[in-house]
């Protein structure tokens, strides 16, 4: 566990990490402050930060089991102590962190007598396991057990509905919330002119609270973002009927010697988050630190051609989003339609 003495800075708004610790694999706590604020400041961004983060960030879990062999949820198989259902609910609290955008499959085979724990379970190297020893069944007898397992990345809650019950594929309640709390508090000083933030998070491991907070805070300020730029937007729009052809890999040339930079100004905080991706396309640009329009456009033709699994198609597809919110004409090139 990690203590500090907390200080208050009177000048510059500032945040700082005040207590930390892991109390198991699957539990982290974190106690954040941020000060100065005026008064009802605090509570304006304790309310925001709360709501979006047990329900704005990402989280990955089980959301479906498969096997021909099981009749029904509530049915029994011989050789395993647990019924189906309780298989099930071991299988909806297994702790998962992944970097995929969508869903993925995994499975899991192991012959009895055997205790049947989370690291039995196989599945991509872009799914990491938080804690291996979490229990999913016990098989008394020398039997097969052998299932299969749908992994999502997501956000919520999702409840299983029934009409999903079929040929032995049975959907899971999907806890997609990282985090199991969020706690703020306020605490006044300065002849009560001022306040600190007090704002505690706990985990469940798939995160450390410090991640947790930064991802929610970049997700509020990306909901933000476009309030900032209404007046260049509608100047834009106003203006529309100027358009300028760009031809193949040199949007990012043409863009800077324009006269104008609105468009360039807008990509700026337009983030690939809130286009229309594909979650491999959003997948390859995220892991070559590429979080803006602006930050694509300013790739040369080798860069883009040098990230995994990237190609020309992904290329198309994000020309057609600047096309449709920023009516930027792109020439295509022949060769590559």
């Amino acid at each position: 566990m990690v203590r500090e003495k907390v200080t208050v800075d009177t000048r510059t708004l500032q945040w700082n990490c005040v207590e930390s610790r892991i109390d198991s694999k699957r539990f982290y706590y974190g106690r954040f402050i941020l000060s100065p604020l005026l008064k009802g400041q605090a509570d304006t961004i304790g309310i925001a930060m709360r709501r979006a983060l047990i329900g704005e960030i990402d989280g990955t879990c089980i959301t479906r089991a498969k096997s021909e062999k099981i009749p029904h949820e509530y049915s029994t198989i011989g050789g395993i102590r647990e019924s189906v259902h309780e298989i099930l609910m071991n299988l909806k609290g297994i702790v998962l962190r992944s970097n995929l955008y969508g869903t993925c499959d995994a499975s899991i085979c192991i012959r009895g007598p055997a205790y049947v724990t989370a690291q039995d379970i196989i599945s991509p190297p872009s799914v990491e396991i938080i804690d291996n020893t979490q229990y999913i069944a016990s098989l008394t007898e020398p039997i097969q057990f052998c299932i299969r397992l749908q992994i999502e990345k997501n956000r919520g809650y999702r409840i299983k509905t029934l009409k999903n019950f079929q040929n032995g594929n049975y959907s899971i309640d999907a806890v997609f919330m990282p985090v199991r709390n969020a706690n703020h508090s306020i605490h006044s000083y300065g002849n009560e002119k001022q306040e600190i933030l007090f704002l505690e998070i706990w985990t469940n491991g798939s995160l450390t609270p410090k991640e947790a907070l930064h991802e929610v805070s970049r997700n509020l300020v990306n909901l933000f973002t476009p309030f900032l730029h209404v007046e260049e937007e509608n100047l834009h729009l106003e203006n529309n009927q100027h358009k300028v052809p760009l031809p193949l890999f040199t949007l990012h040339n043409r863009l800077t010697k324009r006269r104008k930079n609105k468009e360039k100004i807008t990509l700026k905080y337009i983030f690939i988050d809130q286009s229309e991706l594909s979650p491999r396309v959003y997948n390859c640009l995220k892991r070559s630190n590429i979080h803006t329009l602006l930050d694509f456009l300013i790739k040369s033709q080798e860069d883009l051609m040098k990230i995994k699994h990237f190609r020309i198609k992904d290329v198309k597809q994000i020309w057609s989003i600047l096309e449709k919110h920023f009516e930027i004409d792109l020439l295509k090139n022949k060769n590559e339609s």
